[in-house]
């Protein structure tokens, strides 16, 4: 889109897969192209078996962007960092930046926000832990720069490197947001942790 106005939050030559998490995957599964997305609001039963999960937390209210570790992950706005840190827990999102924006949506978008200035908050997690040592709450963002890079399991929480973005309208305590959310919490969650296609595009 021309006139889209938010930098993309990482580049994917190549092509992308979109995942279907809702089951578990074939073991041994991979996907036809080198990066892949997954899904906003999509419920994961099989997925979060770390005790941080409580057994009962598999809704997702983030965006996940996968591909090989070290790939850049982009800032979609200017804005500046708002935390900075790293959650230790198995499964957890290591090493994680959250950074702070004023955005317009396009007017033309069908989206009670088109037209209105909103401030937002973006999680960035599962980050390599040298990105952690590059910022501090405060510094500049401008719209383009590199936040940080794809982690690799040993410092990400375990996972095949990804970054999760997931947007707030309310500003978080630290890196605390929840990435996962119960059946039962799921309507508040949407309300205060929009779709991240929002800034990162058409992606599905």
């Amino acid at each position: 889109m021309d006139d889209w106005p938010f930098h993309p939050v990482m580049d994917m030559p190549g092509g992308y897969w979109v995942l279907d998490l809702t089951r578990q995957p074939v073991e041994g599964w991979q996907a036809p192209f080198p990066f892949t997305v997954g899904r906003y609001d999509e419920a994961r039963p099989w997925m979060y078996d770390t005790p941080l999960f409580g057994g009962a937390r598999h809704v997702h209210i983030g965006l996940d962007l996968g591909g090989p570790e070290g790939t850049p992950v982009h800032a979609f706005a200017e804005g500046s960092i708002h935390a900075v840190g790293y959650e230790e827990d198995d499964g957890g999102y290591g090493s994680t930046i959250v950074t702070v924006h004023d955005i317009n949506l396009p007017s033309h978008l069908n989206h009670p926000w088109a037209g209105t200035p909103r401030r937002i908050w973006a999680l960035h997690g599962h980050l390599a832990r040298s990105d952690l040592e590059r910022w501090k709450v405060g510094d500049a963002v401008e719209q383009g720069d590199v936040v940080g890079h794809l982690g690799g399991p040993h410092e990400n929480g375990g996972w095949a490197p990804h970054v999760h973005l997931q947007l707030a309208m309310e500003a978080t305590d630290g890196i605390e947001m929840p990435g996962v959310v119960t059946p039962e919490d799921r309507e508040e969650a949407l309300r205060t942790y929009p779709d991240p296609r929002l800034v990162a595009g058409d992606l599905y």
